[in-house]
């Protein structure tokens, strides 16, 4: 009788662990989709005017 018991307290015990890890990893998602920079914004050229006024000078 123990045995059940204690396997069901064991269970119980890895469903929340397991609830835990699954909450966690959706609270991290979204943080990092909060925090995503478009990759339009990463790749975008911006020309850099002072190395193309030092190699002409």
């Amino acid at each position: 009788m123990q045995d059940q018991g204690g396997e069901s307290v064991v269970s119980r015990g890895e469903r929340m662990e397991a609830a835990e890890r699954e909450a966690a990893k959706r609270r991290i998602l979204a943080q990092a989709e909060a925090e995503r920079i478009p990759v339009e914004e990463t790749t975008r050229a911006v020309p850099d005017r002072r190395w193309r006024r030092d190699r002409q000078g």
